[in-house]
């Protein structure tokens, strides 16, 4: 039996086996491999990392998407940095939303993902609504005049291609893009092996906006499973809206979430994104 190995983190490396390798080539930007293992089906790994699996990615976009969505309550125009396998997108689809703009610097995953892990984003790179820009998420973000309402950083690792997304003048650029009422919402790795890098996201987002706070979400295929993100808006008390003003805003999307509630979106919040020994 092959083995793929994920050695992100210095001392833990975690295995998959391979059942079969449907992809493995380098971009012009990083190494993309595709295969298939009997617990998550259809693996995608960036530069060694695995980004995403069949089984549990609903998770992770349902959790980038919806807290910021939600929170907001009212969001019309949202821009997506990153998110080239269109799970992002497909949710953020599914709210009553004018335009959702999707940046992504590899338009080969955009391709890839599309080819072999469909289910992903399910036909919303076709939705109307949907506007796809392949550039530097950065050099958009500086030369757009557009407002958005949510943005989204939907980005590998701190490493390589994705390591300009986590600057405080990243940050600060993205203020400007938003609306008084916006929220950005920043995924920041695994929180037991990289405290120190969700520390620096949440210092770095604080000199930008007054309310930022991170929250978790358990997605099995991450190292420690769970996964740590960072919302910032204007307040901290507008990122977690009381249950039944989110019950409220949630009652259009009933049956469309598999892992998402508003009872999920308040405890994500409560649970401690820092493991202390």
């Amino acid at each position: 039996m092959r083995w793929f190995q994920e050695k992100l983190y210095e001392h833990h490396k975690q295995a998959l086996s391979i059942d079969t390798v449907h992809y493995h080539w380098r971009t012009e930007f990083q190494d993309v491999l595709i295969f298939e293992n009997a617990t998550f089906g259809k693996v995608l790994v960036l530069d060694g990392i695995v980004q995403l699996t069949e089984r549990d990615n609903h998770i992770y976009h349902e959790m980038i998407v919806h807290v910021p969505m939600l929170a907001h309550g009212a969001a019309r125009n949202v821009l997506i940095i990153g998110g080239g396998d269109g799970g992002a997108l497909k949710e953020v689809l599914k709210h009553p939303v004018e335009r959702v703009t999707l940046v992504e610097l590899d338009d080969e995953v955009i391709s890839l993902s599309q080819l072999y892990l469909p289910n992903v984003s399910d036909g919303a790179f076709i939705d109307p609504r949907a506007s796809v820009q392949v550039m530097d998420g950065t050099r958009y973000v500086e030369q757009t005049r557009e407002k958005f309402d949510v943005i989204i950083i939907d980005s590998t690792d701190p490493l390589g291609p994705g390591e300009t997304l986590f600057t405080a003048a990243f940050y600060e650029a993205c203020r400007r893009r938003l609306r008084p009422s916006g929220i950005i919402v920043v995924q920041s790795g695994a929180p037991f092996f990289q405290p120190k890098e969700l520390e620096m996201v949440c210092r770095s987002l604080s000199e930008s906006f007054d309310g930022v706070r991170p929250y978790l979400a358990p997605v099995p295929t991450y190292a420690g499973g769970m996964l740590a993100l960072v919302a910032a808006g204007a307040s901290r008390d507008a990122l977690r809206p009381p249950c039944k003003v989110l019950r409220e805003r949630f009652r259009p999307l009933q049956g469309q979430t598999r892992y998402y509630t508003p009872e999920v979106h308040r405890a994500a919040f409560t649970l401690a994104p820092i493991f202390a020994p």
